[in-house]
């Protein structure tokens, strides 16, 4: 084990270790999401790794030979000082995804002890979606109309509930009657939501990786969700679905490769720098870093308009665990988004400055 840096300053930062050797340390994240991909990139960079599992769930971490530790939790509330002093004492760098966002919570997360990858802060602006569109916005990108009211739906509107994880819940509405009859039906006790102009497009995700380490932003990949009976009920003529009473549902059940049309790159490019240089203006310090995406629509007259942000690493970046058609161009070997905020936290490592990383 390492000798420890002196703590200096009143804050609650973790005492960050001495070392200069990636070895040295551990890479941890929750067993779900992205965790394989994230574990993967970690082994292929040379460092340790360590899957935190809910019991019952070990299966793949064991089947697939990423981490060379696991420890089991009953719950993931079962996170507790105890565990943190576990992690502190490996080392270990925990990684945050975006089912470990869900399962820990913004306020959790923020009283970690253990050395955390991103920035904390940037959190509270990617959850609220209030303070989300005020970001987004402020970065000159083009969104779409959300409405204040249900009396004022006046065209198609997707109906979003606040943490619906994966898509699940989501419904369309046309008019208000519409909506209160399914939310009433349906969503009785969900009063959290956002009603969101439905834009006609080609629902599409970008990859971004911003590293404090090289100044650089990145696009490393692209992805459309395949979402549940959203996608497939194409397959069923008009009258048979009526018939059926099908009812479209927008859960996420896995990720489609994209590769967009070369014209479109500059614009994404400079989207994604504006949202990052807007990021330190809205949270200070260090803004939003290391891997996020964009959730865009891109219309028939190729306008892109954004929908949501991601700031940690999407389910999306998961088919490109040997890397992407982008990632190709830049890098001699696969590169995976999980293996990038690795390499950034590995040189941050050897260069001293592995406080400029963390959270």
């Amino acid at each position: 084990m390492t000798t420890h840096s002196a703590h200096s300053g009143q804050d609650e930062s973790p005492i960050l270790p001495a070392s200069k050797n990636p070895q040295d340390f551990v890479i941890a994240t929750l067993g779900s999401h992205s965790a394989l991909q994230i574990l993967k990139g970690a082994k292929d960079e040379g460092i340790k790794t360590l899957a935190i599992c809910k019991k019952g769930s070990e299966r793949p971490y064991k089947a697939y030979p990423v981490a060379d530790e696991i420890i089991t939790l009953d719950s993931f509330d079962a996170w507790d000082d105890q565990l943190e002093e576990e992690l502190i004492k490996r080392n270990a760098i925990v990684i945050p995804h975006g089912s470990f966002i869900a399962y820990m919570g913004h306020d959790r997360v923020k009283k970690m002890k253990t050395m955390y990858y991103g920035t904390k802060e940037i959190l509270e602006w990617e959850s609220d979606r209030k303070k989300e569109r005020i970001w987004l916005e402020k970065a000159g990108l083009k969104l779409p109309k959300v409405y204040e009211k249900p009396e004022d739906i006046d065209k198609p509107v997707i109906v979003k509930f606040h943490g619906a994880g994966g898509g699940f819940g989501y419904f369309i509405a046309r008019t208000p009657e519409q909506f209160y009859e399914v939310k009433n039906r349906k969503y009785p006790d969900q009063n959290d939501f956002v009603l969101q102009e439905y834009v006609v497009g080609v629902p599409l995700y970008i990859h971004y990786f911003y590293s404090p380490i090289t100044k650089e932003l990145e696009i490393l990949s692209f992805d459309k969700r395949y979402e549940s009976n959203a996608d497939s009920i194409g397959r069923i003529k008009a009258e048979d679905q009526l018939a059926a009473n099908i009812h479209t549902s927008y859960t996420i059940v896995g990720n489609i490769p994209v590769v967009v049309r070369e014209s479109l790159l500059p614009q994404m490019f400079e989207m994604g720098d504006r949202v990052v240089e807007t990021s330190k203006e809205i949270c200070g310090g260090k803004g939003l870093f290391g891997p996020f995406c964009l959730e865009t629509i891109v219309t028939r007259k190729l306008e892109v308009l954004v929908f949501e942000i991601s700031a940690r690493i999407v389910a999306g970046t998961n088919p490109f665990i040997e890397g992407s058609p982008y990632t190709a161009l830049k890098y001699d070997e696969p590169m995976s988004t999980g293996r990038r905020l690795v390499r950034d936290i590995k040189q941050a490592i050897e260069a001293g400055r592995l406080e400029d990383v963390l959270g």
